[in-house]
């Protein structure tokens, strides 16, 4: 493999990439526009200033947890900066930087991109002061999936398809030399996950579905696999901590469980036990590299709680001091007893926050701008639950506006995430707090199907039951006008699955909202199911069924919102990334066409230089200025008195 910088190497990739199609309309592809910031302080702010809110995400700490690298779009994408002692740093300036990690041996860091969001990554290895890169494995027409340094930092381990295939094959590459070799040929939906700490194995994650997999165990001496844990019953797997000494590893997992535990695998004697039950799901799970301090965080009703223990004296403590929000990664130094945090919440964009587990004292290491915002003013969401239609509950997260009285009623926002199985959480959303400012109510929605509430929750949608979920919105809507809320003015907005959920609660659900926004969604399951991505057909036939039954191909006919496209009475807002691996832009095009071949009120926005999400700060400025415009011109203002 040849070793060059990233900017000759990922533009000359960019350039040779063949055009995207071409969009509906011309007009359809956004042109920035000028427009004022305001000033600071003025009552009601522009879209721009909460976009400009910063996050310092993806934290790696150095193995002497003397300096951090995190990943911030301070520079108008995300990019790589390295905090020391001098004060942060940035590092890299080309394409947008998907994941970093600080290599065990100290000596670089590694970090993935790929070309305008298609997904298909190049990996790169730069030294800390950022002077000095090269190119591990080059970009290509190949899906990647990152595996992770060996202990010592000498190999990476991680998974790619080939060009034009759907399975993954598990490869480890020697960092000094940039040598590759395969060492797992040809499975769906397989990626590393943990090196055993003497670097002759690796644990693999094997997909079951969108909300479960198995783990295998890959002797890289023999090159033989065999399962570790693949019960009959799908369960998830995940955070793998393997001891110092090998002799077993931590994780999370829900296998026998509604919620998931912390748990404990001894490999010696093949068997799984657990440590912590919560009635809630442990998520993040890390160990110190001398193995002595084991830390995990809980998701309870949405929020993050830290916890810690010390293995050698068996007593656990409460991590106090870190902002209300969600804990998204936890990161221990290799060789020191220093733990970062990333959390994020309603009134913290994205930070970082040090834990030395000896002394016990926590500091915030990055405090991100707020784009001139004060963040006190930043709404805290309540959790809130209520029936649907057919009794189950349903969760969520409600955010009102200030001055909502029962005389003065704001409309209202149902947001709809995307995954099926993720879940609305209480981190910080530029989207959410300038609608919420601007006097809209927000219902960020878990519908069925959603993480979070235990397992059995999370498979109240799967296959034939999916309609379910759909219905879930409609008494979303009767719920809120329960509420001081006007559901007589309400939008649907939503993203990739979200997207789905909008674009089929404005087909099958014509007379409950009065306007709806999607992003990246799907039109037609039929045709997304047939070109998404490998990483994704890996997990689509457990959670939505094969599509190459016919039985199963008409339920998806049945299934998709392009089937009722008539009987859309409302307005509706699309805006689509053309180089979109996951749900192709043709998803977009073909729901827009049919729209307009009818005389619907339909706005689209066709990003050609973004892909399954809007990462540059000039096209979510240009997204979000549209989507309130749109939202003014449905279902009317806020009760704030905003400008527009």
């Amino acid at each position: 493999m040849s070793l060059a910088l990233l900017a000759a190497s990922a533009g000359a990739a960019a350039q040779t990439k063949p055009p995207a199609p071409a969009p509906s309309a011309p007009e359809d592809v956004p042109v920035p526009v000028p427009g004022s910031l305001g000033l600071a302080g003025a009552r009601c702010a522009d879209i721009s200033r909460y976009l400009n809110a910063r996050a310092a995400v993806n934290p790696s700490l150095s193995p002497d947890g003397g300096e951090l690298v995190y990943r911030t779009g301070v520079s108008g994408q995300p990019q790589l900066w390295v905090n020391g002692p001098d004060g942060p740093r940035q590092i890299t300036f080309g394409e947008s930087v998907n994941i970093a990690a600080w290599s065990p041996a100290g000596d670089g860091i590694a970090y993935s991109v790929d070309r305008g969001g298609d997904e298909r990554e190049g990996y790169y290895f730069i030294s800390p002061d950022g002077k000095r890169e090269r190119e591990l494995v080059a970009p290509a027409d190949s899906f990647r999936v990152w595996g992770g340094f060996s202990r010592d930092g000498s190999q990476v381990a991680y998974a790619a398809t080939e060009p034009g295939k759907a399975d993954f094959n598990v490869y480890v590459l020697t960092v000094a030399t940039g040598q590759t070799r395969r060492v797992l040929s040809g499975q769906a939906g397989i990626y590393p996950v943990a090196w055993r700490p003497d670097g002759k194995a690796l644990v693999l994650s094997r997909v079951r579905g969108e909300d479960a997999n198995d783990l295998l165990y890959l002797d890289l001496t023999t090159g033989q696999a065999s399962d570790l844990l693949a019960p009959p019953e799908a369960s998830a797997y995940t955070q793998i901590a393997w001891t110092p000494d090998g002799k077993g590893f931590y994780l999370s997992t829900n296998q026998d469980r509604d919620f998931a535990a912390l748990a404990y695998y001894d490999f010696a004697a093949r068997k799984l036990r657990t440590v912590e039950t919560p009635a809630h799901d442990v998520e993040a799970v890390a160990l110190s590299g001398d193995g002595r301090y084991l830390a995990w965080s809980e998701n309870v009703g949405g929020f993050s709680e830290a916890r810690l223990r010390d293995l050698r004296t068996n007593r656990t403590v409460p991590i106090l001091g870190l902002p209300k929000g969600v804990i998204q990664t936890l990161s221990w130094a290799e060789r020191a007893p220093r733990l970062a945090f990333q959390v994020s919440g309603p009134q913290v964009p994205g930070d970082v926050w040090v834990l030395n587990a000896q002394r016990g004292d926590l500091k915030r290491v990055t405090k991100s701008a707020t784009g001139g915002l004060d963040e006190s003013t930043f709404v805290i969401p309540a959790a809130v639950s209520f029936k649907s239609h057919d009794g189950e509950t349903i969760y969520g997260l409600l955010y009102r506006p200030a001055g909502a009285t029962t005389r003065t009623l704001p409309p209202a926002v149902v947001m709809v995430h995307g995954g099926p199985t993720a879940q609305a959480r209480p981190d910080f959303d530029a989207a959410t707090q300038y609608l919420v400012a601007r006097g809209y109510a927000i219902l960020d929605l878990n519908f069925r199907g959603s993480t979070g509430y235990g397992k059995r929750f999370a498979r109240l949608d799967n296959g034939r039951l999916r309609p379910n979920a759909v219905k879930d919105m409609a008494s979303a809507v009767e719920w809120l006008g329960t509420q001081d809320l006007d559901n007589r003015r309400v939008a649907v907005m939503g993203g990739s699955y979200g997207g789905y959920m909008t674009f089929a609660a404005l087909t099958t659900l014509p007379d409950v909202f009065q306007a709806g926004v999607g992003f990246v969604g799907v039109s037609n399951w039929v045709t997304a199911l047939e070109g998404a991505s490998p990483q994704l057909k890996a997990s689509d036939r457990y959670e939505y069924g094969n599509i190459d039954d016919p039985a199963e191909r008409e339920f998806f006919t049945q299934l998709s919102p392009i089937t009722y496209v008539k009987q859309v009475r409302s307005p509706l807002m699309v805006l689509h990334g053309a180089n979109d691996p996951r749900d192709p832009v043709g998803e977009a095009d073909q729901l827009v066409d049919a729209l307009r071949s009818q005389g619907g009120d339909v706005e689209y926005l066709r990003f050609p230089d973004e892909g399954h999400s809007i990462r540059k700060l000039t096209n979510r400025v240009i997204a979000y200025r549209r989507i309130a415009a749109f939202l003014e011109r449905t279902i009317g203002k806020g009760i704030a008195v905003c400008g527009g």
